[in-house]
């Protein structure tokens, strides 16, 4: 049976992508307690690395979507931290976002909401949290967005 999160990706039409493996030495997530902390997603999208330098060759609305693209990564380690089932996210706590960007480029908030945004759309209020939303010279595989999240589950 799906679950009601399931539902909603469905409605929205979204499918998460499965739960993407660590490029290096870590895990990818770590659950203490009722908390799971999820290293760093790349965007990525049909198994391509989303690239790009935000004020040089991107603008804010593919960033945007490079961010959307990190959240629902998250949400597949969440999904994979919780035993395959999604239900068990109560909330997401918070998010730090990293933004490939120019020195001069100031919009990384705006990036990031692409993420943020589309955790609200899927989860309600359980999907707002505290952010950090910073630049970066560079990222992993020139990714144009890394994002980094801390879950509650039950």
């Amino acid at each position: 049976m799906t679950g009601r999160i399931e539902t909603r990706l469905k409605d929205l039409g979204l499918v998460l992508p499965d739960a993407p493996a660590p490029a290096a030495n870590y895990v990818p997530f770590v659950v203490a307690g009722d908390i799971v902390h999820v290293s760093g997603q790349v965007a990525m999208a049909n198994g391509a690395f989303l690239t790009g330098k935000l004020g040089a060759d991107m603008d804010v609305a593919a960033g945007a979507a490079a961010a959307r693209a990190c959240a629902l990564s998250l949400l597949a380690q969440v999904r994979a931290a919780s035993g395959g089932d999604l239900d068990r996210l109560k909330r997401v706590v918070k998010l730090t976002g990293f933004v490939n960007s120019t020195a001069d480029f100031v919009d990384q908030p705006k990036v990031i909401n692409g993420a943020s945004d589309l955790l609200v759309e899927i989860l309600g209020e359980a999907g707002r949290h505290a952010r950090s939303a910073v630049s970066a010279a560079s990222l992993p595989f020139g990714v144009a967005v890394e994002i980094e999240g801390v879950f509650q589950i039950a």
